[in-house]
């Protein structure tokens, strides 16, 4: 039986997928100049981190309610969250230092 806690977490979790959607739109209109403008290549890599957070929201939320429980996506996407993370931080310090011409 699911408690208070429970619907709250999960309608928190799917709050912040509608949250990430507006934050994916605001996002794809910075990946259109990405392709123009060398200052904005990491944005390719945080729009990727981006839609892997809200998957993992998704499945938070699924959880939340008792629909779906995988403890194996739970762990990995944030993994590959944290390389999309760390390859734009590359990314923009190799831009910065003017390896990118």
């Amino acid at each position: 039986m699911l408690g208070i806690y429970d619907y709250a977490l999960g309608t928190a979790q799917i709050a912040s997928v509608f949250l990430m959607v507006v934050a994916g739109i605001i996002a794809l209109s910075m990946f259109r100049s990405a392709h123009r403008e060398e200052e904005l290549k990491a944005w390719k890599w945080l729009i990727i981190a981006l839609v892997l957070f809200a998957v993992e929201e998704v499945f938070g939320a699924l959880k939340s309610f008792g629909i779906f429980s995988t403890p194996y996506l739970t762990h990995i996407i944030p993994s590959f969250i944290l390389i999309f993370l760390i390859t734009a931080l590359v990314v923009q310090l190799q831009v910065n230092r003017g390896w990118f011409k």
